[in-house]
């Protein structure tokens, strides 16, 4: 069986499943700006990006359009869930479609801490329910062929790269990469975008222009080459996603303190200068968005001006007040890169 699939991919003249994978694949970023629009979208519930993402916004994910361009757009998910131990473990979808709005590609990526010892169902659920909505049968072979491998190639030699097990198959529709650390990798068959959005200029700066104001703010900031900054102080850090120099993603975590109504703790300790590291059109309602979350120690996930806002708040009331520590994403990687 193992040998007929193999020869069958040969056959058929496409990308074998059990080539290296390439995150992201080669070249799709080696290109100049192509109409870039790097300002967030909901995504409409009609056509095919509408019937992607339906099935997991109904059970409770976050989805939006992230970026676009001349060629193609990048849609993103997200939903996160909670431990007992209040720590939030988040889980990603990534989709690209081509201005005829067919899906060309998607990424479901692992959600294990030790993908070696634990069966990775999450990544079957959520990729099954948003396959089949648009290729009919695709979700149920997803289902079959994980389980397969869960159950048959975790300790078998066969299909390893390295030491790391993967299996791998085709339909109709697409070919289709699985292994426990990447997850699941859809690339369709008939469609393909050649220049992959890769814009941010809406909501982000550069990080030489944001660094020497994160200095002043008391971060350790080696840039370049290093594109991660603590706050030792505080128990802070910021770190970005780049292309080149520009800024594509944040994270960064900060603590709230309200005592008596009043925040003990401004964001001016980290950030002397306010958030620079994003564009003037969106610095405002971001902070006043962040504020709100450090007021009240809640989460969010939405839009804001046009950006992507995740604030994942882990918060304790007492007598007068509450503490709380904020991590916090503004904006999305590019599609098929790290961190997810």
């Amino acid at each position: 069986m193992k040998v007929a699939l193999l020869g069958l991919l040969v056959m058929a003249g496409c990308a074998r499943w059990d080539e290296p994978l390439s995150l992201p694949p080669a070249g799709v970023y080696e290109h100049g700006a192509a109409a870039e629009n790097s300002q967030a979208e909901p995504i409409p519930t009609d056509g095919v990006a509408g019937a992607l993402t339906g099935p997991l916004r109904e059970a409770g994910w976050f989805c939006a359009q992230v970026r676009a361009n001349a060629d193609g757009r990048a849609l993103w998910c997200r939903i996160a869930r909670r431990d007992e131990a209040d720590t939030v473990h988040a889980q990603v979808a990534q989709y690209l479609l081509d201005r005829d709005d067919r899906l060309v590609w998607a990424w479901f990526p692992s959600t294990e801490v030790d993908p070696e010892n634990h069966e990775d169902q999450e990544v079957a659920v959520a990729a099954a329910s948003t396959l089949t909505a648009i290729w009919p049968g695709a979700g149920d072979r997803v289902r079959e062929e994980i389980d397969d491998f869960n159950g048959e190639y975790r300790t078998d030699t066969w299909g390893r790269d390295g030491g790391v097990s993967r299996t791998g198959w085709r339909d109709a529709y697409a070919v289709y990469r699985y292994d426990p650390h990447n997850g699941l990798v859809v690339t369709a068959r008939d469609a393909s975008v050649r220049r992959w959005p890769f814009g941010s200029e809406h909501y982000a700066t550069s990080m030489s222009s944001a660094v020497d104001d994160l200095r002043s703010g008391g971060y350790d900031c080696f840039y370049p080459p290093q594109q991660s900054c603590d706050r030792v102080q505080s128990n802070g850090y910021f770190g970005v996603t780049l292309r080149g120099d520009q800024i594509v993603s944040a994270r960064f975590g900060i603590g709230s303190l309200i005592e008596s109504g009043r925040q003990q703790h401004p964001l001016g300790e980290e950030f002397p200068h306010g958030l620079t590291f994003l564009t003037e059109a969106v610095r405002r309602p971001v902070t006043e968005r962040i504020e709100q979350s450090r007021r009240t120690g809640t989460s969010f996930i939405g839009i804001v001006a046009g950006t992507v806002v995740i604030i994942d708040a882990r918060s304790n009331a007492f007598d007068g007040g509450l503490v709380a520590y904020l991590d916090i994403q503004i904006g999305a990687p590019l599609a098929a890169t790290l961190p997810i």
